[in-house]
C-alpha cells in the first residue's frame, strides 16, 4: 500500500482485471446511414429540377433563367467578381443569362428523408388541438 498516491479506503482496494476484448461480429455491416441524392434545385425558388434539364433553359417554377451566375457552381458572393474562376469582368446581373464558358449547373448532395415526414398542415393542426376548448 506504500506504492499508491491516496491512501483513502476503496482507492485500488482490489486489483481491477482488464475487461474482456470485444469480439468483432462475424458479419460486417455498412454504416446504418441515411440515404442520399445528387439534386439540382433553383436557386430562387428551390424547385427540384428535373435529372434531364437543358442548362439553356428556365426553371419549370418560376421561369428563372438556369444559364446564370446565381445558378453556376463556381458562384459564391466572397471571391473576386462573385466567381472562383478567373473571369477578365464582373457581369453586374448575377440572374440574367449569360455566355459563360465556365459554367456548370450546380449540383447538391441531400439528405434522404423518411417518407412518414409529416406536414405542416398536420402539426398545425396538432398545435391547435392543444388548445382546444
Amino acid at each position: 500500500m506504500e506504492d499508491r498516491q491516496y491512501r483513502q479506503r476503496g482507492y485500488k482496494d482490489d486489483a481491477r482485471k482488464t475487461p474482456a476484448k470485444r469480439q468483432e461480429p462475424s458479419v460486417s455491416r455498412p454504416p446504418a446511414t441515411p440515404g442520399s441524392r445528387s439534386v439540382a434545385r433553383c436557386s430562387d425558388c428551390g424547385a427540384l429540377l428535373p435529372a434531364a434539364t437543358d442548362p439553356l433553359g428556365q426553371c419549370p417554377g418560376c421561369s428563372a433563367e438556369l444559364h446564370s451566375c446565381k445558378q453556376c457552381t463556381h458562384f459564391d458572393p466572397g471571391h473576386r467578381f462573385e466567381c472562383t474562376q478567373p473571369i477578365s469582368e464582373r457581369l453586374p446581373d448575377k440572374r440574367a443569362r449569360n455566355a459563360c464558358p465556365s459554367f456548370s449547373l450546380r449540383v447538391t448532395v441531400e439528405r434522404g428523408t423518411p417518407s412518414g415526414a409529416t406536414r405542416p398542415e398536420d402539426a398545425r393542426r396538432a398545435f391547435d388541438n392543444l388548445f382546444k376548448k
